[in-house]
């Protein structure tokens, strides 16, 4: 704080019965001081006026537009994640089904910007480097999105901190430090979702301190007006981002601490009090924010009809949804007798066996059965070829001799003429699991350990089994276990093909698999010829909360699954140091590159606001355990409720990737660092004044008028604001090349701006050593 206060001993007043007198105790506290405004610095109040709060923002949100404007047509080729979402852009004008980790909603927009700027979707976007000039592609339109976007969430943090009780330097200064961000930049000027994520997460917050505000006039217009507000922007940045889901978190955090706070006897006079407030913030924060969402997924479903390259991700019910599918259009009823290949839904191999028998004895020492193999092979070979054999009388014709749900079968391998067959033999890699061989079709000895139960997913008593979009699971009669395979292979005894078992769960989802061919019938014809000329298929209707939930548990499951290695990952205990940073994009001849990495004035400045904010909580918790109150109980509120709440934004972003094995780079801490930046103005203003602005919520028309302060920064907050906007914009300048992607630098230049170890820079020049003789 500007100067050292003198310890006071606490007041331990005792309790009063007016409810409204207790709710401002609990809130905001009331002090002995007051403040005459007009005792403040003169600077101070003029930049504290409407009119200086107006010409700061609109001058920091002109340089915004300039900064992520700035060459915006520069490089004209595809750079980093544009290959997806450019593509994803392109898919919703042709109307071509797709899949992705990331809701819809950012990508709904970039689709829409294209659409206004004339993209046709004729570019696929497949390489990085693909020039968008030659192929006449309107990138710029669509690379504006993102650039206003990022343009704007300056304004917003302004006012955030505004809303919040700050100084307008104090707001200036944290706007500033996303103003300047390299890495905010760099987002903001290509065809990325971070820009969307970090807009609407900004707004959330902002609606959400409006509706904090206004917590004495509950239930009023304004009120519910700004609840409704929160709730519609965090459902924007989940329906952005898959991140954005950590919005969501926050603010059901702050929910929860709010609502605790209201279950107070001070603050409820009734349950029935505290209910209302339940029941208002569950509509606003829990069902508003779905139905928004569910609208993205509801308008991406309605603008991807087709079919597209999304559709093998998707159920056989799913595809059969959509126009031109390979299921709708060539799915054809099975028959007993039909001859089939089969593959296995996740690994793609064929259901495959050959006269190759099982080794007598494993390596680990165990005995097999000796019998034929069974195993899965990624080849079409007429080993693959197997005859659906009837276990039960059959009609002469007609749809009696149809495959349907649950029927008991025989699946006759047709080049050895053996019977597929499953016993309590383990698996060669699999100990656990049973051994998959066939039996000689003529010796009926073992006939009940050849019977295999057809198991449709997702199908009715009695519904047909089809070729394409009949997923299936294949479920031994007698041991009840289902066909399986997994990646590993089998020695080369069994020719390096994978194992096919039996896995003792049943219903075990992985053991999924479909009828790829009918080769042919029992007299030789071809399956398409039998039923003779037939209509042209209509895509088949299903209900939207089933295709909803269905995209929900692919995504979840496909964004948990990208585990694989890449050069720029890196780990979040890195990020807000800017460790390493991201290879955006190169061209080696001019020797330009694009190399996502933040302001390092900047950064490390919220970094050690960061350490200071819970280094001044920690010593207040520790003197007022010895009854010693340091810290005046406005500014103690500010600090624990206002930058607090900063606080959890920055936490809940942030910590959750420390339990993420999935491939992590540091755009995904952009968010935190938004949030770091709000803390960062806070602690400057808890530094620099001792008062805050006081109080900053709206009144209750019925509450007691409360004293007022000011901060007043006076010289010493526009003096700090300048030296440190212009360093940030030094920095900012430095790397601008990296930002940009132009203009081209030599090596030695390279390495001039490489200013930690750990930056991995293209066109480096090499370090050598003079040797001296």
């Amino acid at each position: 704080m500007a100067s050292t206060s003198k310890l006071r001993q606490r007041n331990l007043t005792s309790g009063r019965t007016n409810f409204e007198y207790d709710r401002i105790q609990e809130e905001e506290h009331t002090d002995d001081v007051f403040q005459n405004p007009n005792n403040r610095h003169p600077i101070e109040k003029i930049l504290e006026t409407e009119k200086a709060s107006i010409v700061i923002v609109t001058i920091l949100t002109a340089l915004a537009f300039a900064l992520r404007f700035y060459k915006i047509n520069h490089p004209d080729q595809v750079v980093f994640d544009e290959v997806h979402f450019g593509k994803f852009a392109s898919y919703y004008i042709r109307g071509e089904y797709y899949f992705d980790v990331h809701p819809p909603f950012a990508k709904l927009l970039f689709g829409l910007a294209g659409w206004f700027s004339g993209f046709d979707g004729s570019f696929q976007f497949e390489n990085i480097g693909d020039s968008y000039t030659q192929n006449h592609v309107p990138y710029v339109g669509m690379r504006a999105l993102p650039a206003i976007l990022g343009s704007l969430t300056i304004p917003v943090v302004y006012a955030i901190m505004k809303q919040s009780g700050y100084s307008t330097i104090i707001a200036a200064f944290s706007a500033a430090i996303i103003l300047f961000d390299n890495a905010h930049i760099a987002q903001s000027r290509l065809i990325l979702l971070d820009a969307c994520l970090i807009f609407f997460m900004s707004l959330t917050i902002y609606a959400y301190v409006r509706f904090q505000k206004l917590r004495y006039r509950e239930f009023t217009t304004e009120w519910f007006g700004w609840l409704i507000a929160s709730g519609f922007f965090m459902a924007c940045t989940w329906g952005s981002k898959v991140n954005g889901v950590l919005t969501v978190a926050t603010v059901g955090v702050a929910v929860s601490i709010d609502l605790w706070g209201i279950l107070d006897f001070k603050r409820s006079p009734s349950m029935d009090y505290f209910w209302k407030h339940f029941a208002a913030r569950a509509v606003g924060f829990i069902l508003v924010p779905f139905i928004v969402y569910l609208s993205f997924f509801w308008v991406h479903f309605a603008l991807l009809p087709t079919s597209g390259t999304g559709d093998s991700f998707m159920s056989p019910a799913f595809q059969e949804t959509l126009t031109g599918n390979e299921m709708l259009m060539s799915a054809q009823e099975i028959r007993y007798y039909d001859t089939v290949t089969m593959k296995h839904k996740d690994s793609k191999v064929f259901l495959h066996s050959h006269i190759e028998r099982y080794p007598l004895k494993y390596e680990d020492g165990r005995i097999s059965s000796q019998g034929q193999q069974v195993t899965g092979y990624g080849h079409d070979d007429l080993n693959n070829h197997w005859q659906i054999i009837p276990t039960k009388a059959l009609p002469e014709t007609g749809r009696g001799r149809i495959v349907r749900h649950h029927d008991m079968i025989q699946l006759l391998h047709v080049s050895t003429n053996t019977v597929l067959l499953t016993h309590d033999v383990a698996s060669p890699l699999m100990p656990t699991n049973q051994e998959f061989t066939t039996w000689p079709r003529d010796d009926t000895t073992r006939h009940n350990e050849t019977l295999f139960q057809l198991v449709l997913t997702e199908a009715h008593n009695g519904e047909a089994w089809k070729s394409k979009s009949g997923y299936f699971r294949l479920v031994h009669g007698q041991t009840r276990v289902s066909m399986w395979t997994h990646p590993k292979q089998l020695p080369e005894w069994a020719f390096r093909q994978q194992e096919i078992n039996g896995n003792k769960n049943p219903s075990e989802k992985t053991a999924t698999w479909f009828v790829e061919n009918i080769i042919a019938d029992e007299t030789g014809q071809d399956p398409k010829e039998r039923s003779g000329q037939q209509a042209p298929k209509v895509p088949k209707k299903m209900n939207f909360f089933r295709k909803f939930g269905e995209l929900q548990l692919l995504m979840m499951q496909h964004n948990a699954g990208l585990t694989a290695s890449h050069p720029y990952a890196s780990g979040p205990l890195n990020w807000p140091f800017l460790i390493s940073g991201i290879s955006f994009w190169t061209e080696n001849d001019p020797q330009k590159q694009i190399y996502l990495i933040g302001n390092l004035v900047g950064w490390w400045t919220c970094v050690v606001a960061l350490s200071i904010y819970v280094g001044i909580l920690g010593a207040d918790l520790l003197a007022r355990r010895r009854n010693n109150d340091p810290i005046p109980e406005p500014v103690r509120n500010r600090l624990w409720n206002s930058t607090g709440f900063f606080f959890v934004v920055w936490g809940v972003h942030y910590a959750p990737f420390f339990l993420m094995n999935r491939q992590l780079f540091v755009h995904h801490y952009l968010a935190s660092h938004l949030a770091s930046a709000l803390i960062a103005g806070a602690v400057l203003q808890f530094i620099l004044s001792e008062t805050i602005n006081y109080p900053v919520s709206v009144e209750s028309p019925t509450m007691r008028r409360r004293k007022r302060q000011f901060a007043d920064l006076g010289l010493k907050g526009p003096i700090i604001f300048i030296i440190f906007c212009i360093a940030m914009f030094s920095m900012f300048v430095f790397l601008a090349p990296l930002t940009y992607g132009t203009p081209g630098l030599t090596g030695e230049q390279v390495n001039g701006k490489r200013l930690l170890s750990s930056w991995t820079l293209h066109f480096a020049a090499k370090q050598t050593n003079e040797v001296v003789t």
